[in-house]
């Protein structure tokens, strides 16, 4: 059952820009601390950033800070991660995921991004 889809997804040179997005399927987020995580071929999946409820206070990963931004639409119920100066080394599958006030966290099937040199 797919609970969080995520859009945006692509093939960008190094330097590019990429913006993806995440929505709920058939729920409301706006009450979850909302996250992006990443995998790369044969690593561990590893955290991205951060975007809380209110008060959305926000954290990154070192290997992005700068380059890298989650926000958040609670009226479209989206949430997203604008990624600029991309590098080869941020090639993945990202994946959105979601924390509610009381339950276990919801994950997104993922996206690729893939970033040539």
């Amino acid at each position: 059952q797919v609970q969080l889809v995520e859009f945006g997804g692509g093939l960008v040179q190094a330097g590019g820009s990429l913006r993806l997005s995440c929505a709920p399927s058939g729920r409301i987020i706006s009450s979850y601390d909302m996250h992006w995580f990443r995998q790369a071929p044969g690593k561990e999946r590893e955290f991205v950033a951060t975007i809380t409820r209110s008060p959305y206070s926000t954290a990154y990963a070192d290997s992005v800070k700068g380059r890298f931004t989650i926000s958040r639409d609670n009226a479209k119920n989206t949430v997203y991660l604008q990624m600029t100066s991309l590098e080869p080394g941020d090639t993945a599958v990202y994946y959105c995921a979601g924390d509610p006030r009381n339950g276990l966290r919801i994950w997104g099937q993922g996206t690729q991004v893939t970033v040539s040199s």
